[in-house]
């Protein structure tokens, strides 16, 4: 268990830029680029790739489905032009796509963007998305419950790790919105 991170359960955390192989590249870049303070408060795990998915890691590394937070990418066209953003919602909610990113995005019809597309327009590997890091073109929309968490858990760039921050920084993220009603719940 790692010292100081209440949601880490048995994850081993370090200081996020100490172990950058655990990083994607953007990802290492963009925390890199956080005001010391912010990068101070963020950390790094390794973890199983094959327990990478949330529902998995939250049970082998007794982590509550609460502190895990889920980034999907969402696209749609308008005019011809294709709109993209990253929705981070909590693992206990899913993305509203069809109503409030629909609306955000302007575009007729929102559908979750696929794996060949993300893994190429990000150079992250699926299953380890991240609001960190992405085309700076793309709009980080979050749900006001991931603002107000003090401590999330949520991808690297690689099936390898998992990234550990607080969620106002990932508030203070370029390109980052937050949308009300944008977190449903599950059931």
């Amino acid at each position: 268990m790692s010292a100081g991170w209440q949601v880490a359960g048995e994850l081993e955390t370090v200081p996020a830029l100490q172990r950058p192989e655990l990083l994607a590249a953007p990802v290492h870049a963009a925390l890199a680029r956080l005001p010391e303070p912010d990068v101070a408060r963020c950390a790094v795990a390794p973890i199983d790739p094959g327990l990478a998915d949330t529902a998995a890691l939250c049970e082998h590394y007794g982590i509550g489905l609460q502190a895990c937070a889920n980034c999907v990418v969402v696209t749609g066209r308008r005019a011809g032009e294709q709109r993209w953003a990253a929705c981070l919602v909590l693992a206990t909610t899913r993305a509203d796509v069809n109503g409030v990113v629909r609306r955000r995005l302007d575009v007729r019809k929102a559908s979750f963007a696929s794996q060949h597309d993300v893994v190429a327009a990000t150079s992250m590997e699926y299953g380890g998305i991240t609001p960190l890091g992405l085309p700076e073109d793309w709009p980080v929309l979050l749900d006001p419950a991931v603002v107000a968490a003090g401590e999330l858990v949520i991808g690297s760039g690689i099936r390898d790790s998992k990234v550990l921050i607080p969620g106002d920084v990932l508030a203070r993220l370029p390109g980052a919105e937050v949308l009300d009603g944008l977190g449903r719940p599950l059931y």
